[in-house]
């Protein structure tokens, strides 16, 4: 349905931001009509069948319009373009969309345990019809409809928010295949199942909500950068002759589509600067047009040309390996003396490395002593990766 309907509102050759928000859009009101139609549906089951679960799982729905509701002023604050007081834009108010909907399933599982535990303490008997499997069925394979097209476009465009509706629309198709069971298992048998079935649907949706909790709040606290997007911006860089390599990538995400990212390049030291400057503004440009995200570049200068220096330096790279072949090693200097070789470089660690920097330090200098000699002193710096 939400395929169809993007033919008619998405002309071709929009910007991907308009794109995205189309989406968002669309499914936002797609998932308002169909949760409208299921509330109707399940009160008039429950009511009918005097269930507190199929009651319960009506005003579900009618919650999930709400969220609905909310994805869809989320995307379209979210699309908002930049402006003099949020020059990086709104981007991450579709993260709050996304959180505020995970909140919304929380509170509906919270109610739903808590009228689930009465009806366990106050039993009362449950009345089965043909109308009242009907519409549960029904209710089942919308939902998986739902959660399938959220997924689907949640993945298509990168939306956080439409990824957690996806899953509470599971949760949901999980929640309202158990009360179908227990209405049928009571009516047949007469066993007062409903209350417990309720509070196992409700511990399924409160898990369903904090995970889709967790997965809109990452992004606002600062998570690292998706592995996909990290290898992409590592071929675009590392695909000109003249970059012989990056490190200290930092990916700032202000929301879909509104990603900055620094770097540090390492380029030979005796190349034309003017030259590799024009170089580095291609590859900024680049990123911009094939990611979507706006990156400033630091030049690091290394020696290439010096066998010397690039003897010295894989000599330091076998004694890191040995120290932990978890360890990177860049922007390596050597200054030689008349009495010593200072050889200055940085090291990147795991963030939870289970060496203190000091530590780590004095084992790669006792590393370096024993393969190289005494002669050469490290001068080293302790980096965590980002990415």
């Amino acid at each position: 349905m939400v395929s169809i309907l993007a033919v008619f509102f998405i002309k071709e050759g929009q910007e991907q931001a308009k794109v995205r928000q189309i989406y968002g859009v669309l499914c936002g009101v797609v998932g308002i009509v169909l949760n409208i139609i299921l509330f109707t549906g399940k009160f008039i089951a429950g009511t009918l069948g005097n269930s507190i679960a199929i009651t319960a799982d009506a005003f579900n729905n009618l919650s999930d319009a709400g969220s609905s509701f909310v994805t869809l002023i989320g995307f379209k604050l979210a699309g908002q373009k930049p402006d003099t007081e949020h020059p990086f834009g709104h981007g991450r108010l579709e993260y709050l969309s996304g959180l505020l909907v995970s909140a919304a399933i929380l509170l509906m599982a919270y109610e739903l345990i808590r009228s689930s535990i009465e009806k366990i303490i106050h039993p009362e008997d449950t009345e089965c019809s043909a109308l009242i499997v009907a519409i549960l069925i029904v209710s089942v394979l919308v939902k998986l409809y739902m959660a399938s097209y959220n997924r689907s476009i949640g993945k298509k465009i990168g939306s956080a928010s439409l990824r957690a509706t996806a899953t509470d629309s599971l949760s949901d198709a999980c929640a309202t295949t158990v009360v179908l069971i227990s209405t049928i298992v009571g009516y047949f048998t007469g066993l007062h199942i409903d209350g417990i079935c309720g509070v196992f649907v409700g511990i399924f949706i409160f898990y369903a909500g904090f995970s889709a909790a967790k997965d809109t709040l990452n992004p606002l606290l600062g998570q690292k950068p998706d592995e996909e997007f990290v290898k992409k911006i590592k071929e675009i860089v590392l695909s000109q002759e003249q970059i012989c390599g990056i490190h200290d990538l930092i990916v700032h995400d202000y929301g879909p589509g509104r990603q900055m990212i620094s770097l540090h390049a390492e380029v030979p030291a005796d190349g034309n600067i003017i030259a590799i400057h024009d170089i580095i503004d291609q590859i900024e440009n680049e990123l911009r047009e094939r990611l979507c995200c706006d990156a400033t570049i630091h030049m690091d200068p290394i020696v290439t040309s010096d066998e010397r220096v690039r003897n010295r330096k894989e000599s330091v790279q076998e004694a890191l390996k040995k120290v932990d072949k978890v360890l990177t090693m860049h922007d390596f200097r050597m200054v030689e003396g008349a009495s010593h070789t200072n050889l200055i470089f940085d090291v990147v660690a795991p963030f939870k490395y289970q060496r203190t920097d000091e530590e780590l330090a004095a084992e790669i200098q006792r590393q370096v002593t024993l393969d190289m000699g005494e002669m050469y002193f490290v001068i080293v710096k302790i980096d965590r990766t980002y990415v």
